[in-house]
């Protein structure tokens, strides 16, 4: 696993969603603030988590059906996944700690 986020897209979703037992998916956007704002967030989890959990991140302008499917209404949006399926949900602009206290109870 990288150090970087992973970029999903409509394409590769499924695929690595399935294959990978663990993933957090950064839904956002380039012109979204707080979407910009959280991005450090997202390069240190994925750093942190690399090898443990994929860290990922859908860019949801560029990628519209993945983002209807989920039901992703406003940005950010992070969603967990765990065997495949949502395990959990977070809405907006979030602190580190509580993202990794969702993180930590798909472990």
């Amino acid at each position: 696993m990288s150090t970087e986020p992973f970029h999903l897209t409509d394409q590769n979703f499924e695929q690595t969603i399935s294959t990978n037992k663990t993933v957090l998916v950064d839904f956002w956007a380039t012109w979204c603030g707080p979407c910009r704002a959280l991005a450090p967030t997202i390069a240190e989890l994925a750093a942190e988590y690399s090898g443990k959990v994929l860290i990922a991140k859908l860019d949801v302008d560029q990628n519209p059906e993945t983002a209807e499917k989920f039901q992703v209404f406003s940005i950010p949006t992070m969603v967990l996944f765990k065997d495949g399926k949502e395990a959990d949900r977070l809405v907006g602009l979030c602190p580190k700690s509580r993202i990794t206290d969702a993180i930590a109870k798909q472990q």
